[in-house]
């Protein structure tokens, strides 16, 4: 499999991406008032770096991003929680398979029916990565990968999904996209899912497209231009709030990790950093508002 940091770096570093770097919906996270707490389907209620270094994943995140940990299990494996503010923002997870492979992070979609959701994936030409599984207390969940081969965690939250917020809160996950081998087939099989979809920008080629639910903004979508389908495979790509990314790029190398994009004014005036951590997990760190 193809690394997903090199996926950022062929894809943001082309100009061929960016106006869609640059769309307002691209980045615009969900507007109005806070929602009563309930169930999401479509939205991404939660986030796991699944890597063979938890070690060294929790110091650079925790260094970089300010993120505390909580030491917990989940199927009687270690577990960690990472924390801003006393608030859960994601899981660290130990990879089970002793390849090579960089870290992953792997993202959970809200949806009404596990089982169902995996039957769907499947017919669709999918796979099961983990079966449907009951985690007490927490959730129910599955991972798959999508016909294109991304992976995907798929998620019915026993307390309901976190709320909907007026605004991003920082150190937070607030924003997923994916970039597709094939993006007519993908938006087929994420409406599939329950998505519908609009064309942000249309440059180059390059067709932007925000996947809604329910009136809101959950996603971005858009087709991996030719010229770097080689060097790309399929993957969602999640995006942490900061205030400064240019500074916190500039202390990665010395943490361990790697620079993946460094902010370039051409590409949402600067405000867009993609950074992978010392064991291989890439995450894009954008501020907000533009």
């Amino acid at each position: 499999m193809k690394l997903l940091w090199k996926a950022a770096l062929v894809l943001l570093a082309g100009s061929a991406l960016l106006v869609a770097c640059s769309s307002r919906a691209a980045t615009t996270p969900p507007a109005g008032a806070a929602r009563a707490p309930g169930y999401h389907p479509g939205k991404f209620v939660w986030h796991d770096l699944v890597t063979r270094d938890p070690a060294s994943a929790r110091r650079f995140y925790g260094a970089l991003l300010g993120w505390e940990f909580q030491d917990t299990t989940r199927s009687g494996k270690p577990y960690a929680v990472a924390r801003v503010g006393g608030k859960p923002v994601a899981g660290i997870v130990v990879h089970p398979d002793p390849s090579d492979e960089p870290a992953l992070w792997l993202s959970y979609l809200s949806v009404p029916n596990v089982d169902q959701a995996v039957e769907q994936v499947s017919a669709a030409g999918g796979k099961t990565l983990y079966p449907p599984t009951d985690l007490p207390g927490a959730a129910r969940v599955a991972v798959v990968a999508d016909p294109q081969g991304a992976a995907l965690g798929l998620a019915r939250l026993t307390d309901g999904d976190p709320a909907d917020g007026p605004a991003p809160e920082g150190g937070h996950i607030f924003w997923m996209e994916y970039m597709a081998a094939d993006a007519p087939a993908a938006l087929e099989f994420y409406e599939g899912l329950g998505y519908e979809s609009t064309v942000q920008e249309d440059n180059a080629g390059i067709e932007y497209h925000v996947l809604r639910r329910d009136g809101r903004s959950r996603a971005g979508l858009f087709q991996i231009p030719k010229e770097a389908d080689e060097n790309v495979d399929p993957n969602w790509l999640p995006y942490v709030l900061v205030d400064d990314p240019a500074a916190l790029a500039g202390r990665v190398e010395s943490l361990g990790g790697q620079v993946i994009l460094t902010p370039n004014a051409s590409i949402r005036g600067g405000t867009l950093a993609i950074v992978a951590d010392p064991t291989g997990g890439a995450l894009a760190l954008q501020k907000w508002p533009l």
